[in-house]
């Protein structure tokens, strides 16, 4: 999506139109994304399918469990959960967390993050993981876990903060957090990271949420 981009970019999006209908980012999937006064439907159905749920300038309509649950009708597909959409700049150097490089990692973080992106790399501090991968549209998105005992003392914050310096390429790094995980969401605040959208993905059935 050039709205990625443009995002990346800093740039206002238009409000007129307010609505794009694109196709979906793979196979399989969809996306509905909003952002301030702009909404993206990234799905297999047409213009007309999209706008007969939307209730004139609405732009919470896209996101509201009428259009969501037409979607996984139409399309046979899973909504995931509401997301808060965050980005942050890159950071040079390396990261202040101790990190050690996983290969194939069977944490259930490192598996979800396989499922939905490519070219997932994961690390490891011993008591929480990330994983940095391209996501919707090729963006670099970045996830991450702190074991339960290792919690409330700052773990998030640094593993968010880490991720910020591990994208390749020098690129913005993207993240969504589930609305009701103030805790990860707090971490990524904390991070640098700052909210530019909400957005839903929708899978297969057997899929899990990334």
């Amino acid at each position: 999506m050039e709205v990625v981009a443009r995002i990346e970019r800093d740039e206002r999006l238009p409000a007129d139109p307010w609505l794009d209908v694109v196709p979906p980012p793979a196979p399989h999937t969809a996306v509905v994304a909003s952002f301030p006064g702009h909404v993206v439907v990234a799905a297999d159905v047409d213009r007309p399918f999209v706008e007969s749920f939307m209730n004139g300038d609405d732009l919470a309509a896209p996101l509201g469990p009428q259009f969501l649950g037409a979607l996984e009708e139409r399309l046979r597909l899973v909504a995931g959960s509401t997301d808060m959409v965050l980005l942050a700049s890159p950071c040079g150097g390396d990261p202040q967390a101790t990190l050690t490089p996983v290969t194939d990692s069977d944490h259930p973080r490192a598996v979800r993050a396989r499922l939905h992106r490519s070219d997932v790399q994961c690390w490891s501090t011993g008591s929480g993981i990330i994983t940095i991968g391209r996501g919707v549209t090729g963006r670099w998105e970045a996830s991450l876990e702190v074991d339960e005992g290792a919690r409330d003392a700052g773990m998030g914050r640094s593993l968010a903060t880490a991720a910020r310096h591990l994208v390749p390429e020098g690129r913005p790094v993207w993240a969504q957090v589930a609305a009701g995980n103030v805790a990860s969401l707090r971490a990524f605040l904390a991070a640098g990271f700052v909210p530019v959208g909400a957005e839903v993905l929708l899978s297969p059935l057997n899929s899990t949420t990334p």
